[in-house]
């Protein structure tokens, strides 16, 4: 290897010696450790070398040298893919994540297995509405003159809604409503498909124009009904594990976790279901989260409805949270795309 790699190498070594030992690590460490093939004179002098590129840095107290944000950010940009998860690894997740009965089970597992697997906090955001799209909504006569709507979307939102009419309905007057309802929705998005139910009522028979017209206000009023955006939130106690590894105070860190504003505009930013994104340190934006590192990534049936990670300190083992992410949402997304 050049001298570049190796220096990479070193810098590698001492990433990897430092998550695993939370001890600042020196030249002997890494000839007697990691077998780089060159003598311990060599490493001090590469060492140094990363010193002053500012890869590294030296605590105070030690001898030895711990990596800074800007380091970790060198390391994990040469990460070439994602390392998998194990086989064993791949069906728990699988089979924990199949096991949930609906949209919040999936969810709430989700935010559980992320935690016990990168030992971190991890989080959650409730699919956006906005970029949800109408995969079928039901029609079911309760009674002659009572309906029931049952609207779905393609997030693995399901939303039940009844309708006193005031007048008696057919069974032939019910399909013909389901059929309407149902043109003006499927494969819309929320917004478009508003829209298209407003003209619901002009369009139909006559005989169904006034029980149309109720239909249409209710499912106007469920399509752009915006809950406040919702975090599912778990493994918080993982940071108290590392308090150590937070220079200012773990409490900044756990309230601008509670900062459920903090969170989602980090979530926001992950729009590609392919590609997680690490933000280290200083490239945090909430001054809060400045000793943290977050990876996050967005998660859905081919297209991102939120986004999911974790948040730990930045000395965290990058290779495997970067895998159990990736492979949590990858589940999630198919998990939605089946129901």
């Amino acid at each position: 290897m050049n001298a570049e790699e190796r220096r990479f190498a070193v810098l590698r070594a001492i990433v990897a010696d430092y998550v695993a030992t939370k001890e600042p690590v020196g030249s002997k460490m890494i000839v007697d450790r990691h077998n780089l093939g060159v003598s311990s004179a060599t490493i001090r002098n590469d060492m140094a070398v990363l010193e002053d590129e500012g890869l590294i840095a030296q605590p105070h107290t030690s001898a030895g040298r711990i990596p800074t944000d800007k380091g970790y950010r060198v390391f994990v940009d040469r990460l070439a893919q994602i390392k998998p998860l194990s086989a064993a690894e791949r069906r728990a997740v699988q089979s924990f994540l199949e096991g949930a009965v609906d949209l919040d089970d999936v969810l709430r597992r989700s935010v559980r297995l992320l935690a016990q697997l990168t030992r971190q906090v991890a989080v959650v955001q409730y699919p956006t509405l906005t970029r949800s799209t109408v995969r079928h909504c039901e029609v079911v006569a309760l009674t002659p003159a009572r309906l029931m709507l049952v609207l779905i979307t393609d997030s693995g939102r399901v939303d039940q809604r009844i309708v006193d009419l005031g007048e008696v309905l057919t069974d032939d007057d019910v399909a013909q409503i389901r059929t309407l309802v149902n043109k003006a929705l499927t494969g819309r998005q929320l917004a478009a498909a508003s829209a298209e139910v407003a003209e619901l009522p002009n369009q139909c028979p006559p005989h169904l124009r006034k029980v149309l017209t109720s239909v249409s206000t209710v499912l106007i009023e469920t399509l752009v009904e915006h809950p406040e955006e919702r975090l599912v939130l778990g493994g918080t106690s993982n940071l108290t594990r590392s308090a150590s590894d937070f220079p200012g105070s773990l409490r900044q860190v756990l309230e601008a976790l509670e900062e459920q504003v903090v969170i989602l505009k980090l979530l926001a930013s992950a729009q590609d279901t392919g590609n997680v994104t690490v933000r280290i340190g200083e490239e945090n934006e909430a001054e809060d989260l400045r000793s943290t590192s977050v990876i996050s990534i967005g998660y859905g049936p081919g297209t991102v409805v939120g986004g999911m990670g974790v948040v730990g300190p930045t000395r965290m083992d990058y290779p495997g949270s970067i895998a159990a992410v990736h492979a949590v949402a990858r589940y999630v997304g198919e998990i939605l795309a089946g129901h």
